[in-house]
């Protein structure tokens, strides 16, 4: 792959200049290999929840009281305790990449497995931090042998009635590997409530962060072999990374007064200056029907144009819920404007009717928040879809039901603090700086 891009921040700031396309992949470079080595083995404990879990009797979940197994163990008074030996537990070598950190005064623990306990599944991530606190805080809190199963269930929950772990101690982004539809899938598992607390709810950073996992599980899926793979990494650095600055400057040429049609209008008009598209014939009726030599290059525009729509329409409202509408407002209008393909070569376009069907008609049942991209009516696109919703909820003003600080705030408290989470397009740059 010949093209090179620059990299720029979502304040339209240059990061990089004259980066290989190669320098972005999921497997090359090193952030986005740091940003999924994490994803998979961070968990964050609410360690004052469980403290009151297990002195209420609140072990099996929401609304499970088990009246009159409330005990005194004094979780929040050891907690530096709890934690050394957690860590000293994970660890498997002196200077492995294991970490145990409190957050917020004590009341939140950030855990990260080493990544040599990942020997086939990434759910050790999970077990191994949920094994380590049930064995910590028996030790630490000198608890006995006949309350040591109430522990365990704190910590746990359902597991193993339920395999799975949602009323567990340990949270992780990803889910657990039986909720996954199917090969692949592990990182596109993740709800976009998470990922927009986790980036404090920045737009531009949050497309970024849910890009880079959507794109790397196409890794994962074997949809990136052989010519597919740099349509792929040109989406991720324009829609993504705002290659070229292209993103940062659609947003801001329409932002003040420009609709969602104006976006895509503007996105037509920069790919036509940029040599992108070209006049293939005019019809009788004036219509001027465009071609692309590059058609991946346009799609990677149309992708960057859809998600700038989106940005400045759900902006202009304060809300995400518009976010299925926007998506397929923008792509039919691209198509209309060119008589070329949308973004994902249509595809786009088709997942947003059934989404906004599922989120907005007869069914309800959740708003944009709850949607990633393992869901049953989001998992067609590949990769260019659900950073749109993740960017519209943080733009949203919580005025959905399902908002961030609702759903994940525990994330957004505890892995908001992981650099290349809280600054992943900066990461991503830095990263292809490493190996350019």
């Amino acid at each position: 792959m010949a093209d090179e891009i620059d990299l720029y921040d979502d304040r339209g700031n240059v990061l990089a200049k004259d980066v290989p396309l190669e320098a972005i992949s999921p497997i090359r470079n090193p952030a986005i290999k740091r940003i999924v080595s994490l994803t998979i083995r961070t968990g964050a404990t609410d360690l004052a929840k469980l403290d009151k879990k297990l002195k209420t009797g609140e072990i099996g979940g929401k609304g499970m009281i088990i009246r009159g197994v409330g005990r005194g163990i004094d979780v929040m008074g050891n907690v530096n305790e709890i934690a050394k030996q957690v860590e000293d537990m994970l660890r498997v070598e002196p200077d492995d990449d294991t970490k145990v950190e409190l957050i917020a005064g004590g009341k939140r623990m950030l855990t990260q497995v080493p990544t040599a306990r990942i020997l086939s599944d990434y759910s050790v991530g999970l077990t191994a931090a949920m094994g380590a606190l049930t064995h910590a805080i028996i030790d630490v809190c000198n608890v006995s042998m006949w309350d040591a199963p109430i522990v365990h269930a704190a910590v746990w929950g359902m597991y193993p009635q339920d395999p799975d772990t949602a009323d567990g101690a340990v949270k992780m982004l990803v889910d657990i590997p039986m909720k996954n539809e199917g090969p692949g899938f592990t990182l596109r598992n993740i709800p976009v409530n998470h990922l927009a607390a986790t980036v404090r709810k920045r737009a531009l950073q949050g497309a970024a962060l849910t890009m880079i996992l959507e794109e790397a599980a196409q890794y994962e899926m074997g949809n990136c072999m052989g010519p597919h793979e740099r349509g792929h990494l040109l989406d991720l650095a324009y829609e993504g990374l705002n290659a070229n600055n292209l993103l940062h400057d659609l947003i801001k040429e329409n932002g003040k007064t420009g609709t969602l049609a104006d976006v895509v209008y503007s996105m037509v008009e920069r790919a036509k200056a940029d040599g992108v598209i070209k006049p293939l014939k005019k019809m009788p009726s004036g219509f001027v029907v465009y071609d692309a030599d590059d058609m991946q290059l346009w799609n990677a525009y149309t992708c960057a144009g859809m998600l700038a729509a989106v940005c400045v329409n759900t902006a202009s409202m304060r809300a995400g819920q518009p976010v299925p509408s926007n998506i397929m407002y923008a792509c039919e209008l691209t198509e209309q404007e060119t008589g070329l393909p949308g973004p994902d070569n249509g595809m786009c376009q088709g997942t947003s009717v059934s989404s906004s069907f599922f989120s907005h008609s007869i069914y309800g049942g959740g708003g944009p928040g709850v949607f990633y991209g393992n869901h049953i009516v989001t998992r067609h696109a590949k990769g260019q879809f659900i950073p749109c919703f993740c960017a519209a909820m943080c733009i949203d003003a919580d005025t959905m039901y399902f908002t961030p600080s609702r759903t994940s705030a525990l994330y957004g408290e505890v892995l908001g603090a992981i650099p290349e989470f809280a600054e992943p397009m900066k990461a991503v740059a830095d990263g292809a700086k490493e190996i350019m």
